[in-house]
């Protein structure tokens, strides 16, 4: 009995993961106007089937949303762990963030910014929760590594949301103009944030930064 609900539940994440691939290619098509039509067709089913997977297009969003905020975190924390000194960590987080945004644009602009028009998947309503969750996710990592004094969860929850802001306004405006190279992006970033980061010193029985 056991057996054959675990084979059922692994057939149901199974066939959960292909509707999120076709979903992913339409995505990578079409960007922030991917339609659930469109979806559906691509994986080679009816509306109906999609919605019961996912809910509904919110919940299929969110999927999307967490499959790709995942990896994107994953990444990040492959950066900061890479053995390098602090200021090219600094740089090569950076360089990660603007590398994913800049690889899957079209991603990107499904999961912040809405069609014209178009609120279907509601990336209006659901960005600032993701970017929420992105700066958590880095103040924790500051949090563990970086010595900033009796205030220093408090700061690292300000530096973690305050740099990940950044890193989202600047390559957004980056991403749609394209006024300068990904290295000279990053160098100027790195420039702003590296005051209080380079005086800073690593927190004791800390991975380090």
């Amino acid at each position: 009995m056991e057996t054959t609900q675990r084979t059922a539940e692994q057939r149901a994440a199974q066939r959960r993961r292909e509707l999120l691939d076709a979903a992913d290619r339409v995505v990578l098509r079409d960007g922030p106007g991917a339609s659930m039509n469109a979806i559906a067709a691509e994986a080679g089913i009816t509306k109906p089937i999609l919605y019961r997977h996912f809910g509904d297009k919110g919940g299929l969003y969110s999927a999307l949303a967490k499959r790709h905020t995942d990896a994107l975190l994953a990444s990040l924390r492959a950066a900061l762990d890479a053995p390098a000194d602090r200021r090219e960590r600094v740089e090569a987080t950076l360089d990660t963030y603007l590398a994913a945004i800049e690889s899957r644009p079209q991603v990107y602009r499904f999961l912040m910014h809405p069609a014209e028009g178009d609120t279907a998947f509601g990336a209006g309503r659901h960005s600032a929760p993701l970017l929420r969750l992105m700066g958590e996710e880095l103040a924790e990592v500051v949090a563990e590594r970086v010595d900033l004094g009796p205030r220093g969860d408090e700061l690292a929850r300000a530096w973690g949301h305050g740099i990940v802001g950044m890193m989202h306004a600047a390559g957004d405006w980056w991403l749609s103009d394209r006024p300068c190279g990904r290295a000279a992006l990053v160098s100027a970033l790195a420039d702003l944030l590296w005051g209080r980061l380079a005086a800073a010193g690593d927190k004791a029985g800390g991975p380090g930064f």
